[in-house]
């Protein structure tokens, strides 16, 4: 027998369109620009423009001083294991009671407005 064609999804000859052994075989590679049960791509109007501004700059501040407390706690953690390794463990204590310090006031921010969550 001869070769079969080579297939093409979504073709107009219908002995093109043989069925695929895919996850979805209803779905063509061709799906989305030329699948006609796609009516519309993407969202509707509107979309991506900030509906509450008042919260993301809310929101955005408290991402800020959180970044702001992870780098500073990295700091602290690596200035407290050097200490501790040279045998300095007054500073190693003062940095720990840092990291616990800083970890209180990001959950004190974390506590402060439960409707964001």
């Amino acid at each position: 027998p001869p070769p079969p064609p080579p297939y093409r999804p979504g073709s107009a000859d219908p002995r093109l369109n043989r069925p695929l052994r895919e996850r979805y075989p209803q779905i063509r590679s061709t799906s989305g620009y030329a699948d006609p049960r796609v009516h519309s791509t993407g969202p509707g109007p509107g979309a991506g423009t900030e509906q509450e501004p008042e919260r993301s700059a809310k929101l955005s501040g408290r991402l800020m001083l959180a970044m702001t407390v992870v780098i500073g706690q990295l700091w602290a953690l690596s200035i407290a294991v050097n200490a501790w390794m040279r045998g300095d463990t007054d500073t190693a204590w003062w940095c720990a009671g840092f990291l616990l310090l800083s970890f209180l006031v990001v959950l004190t921010l974390w506590s402060l407005d439960k409707n964001d969550r």
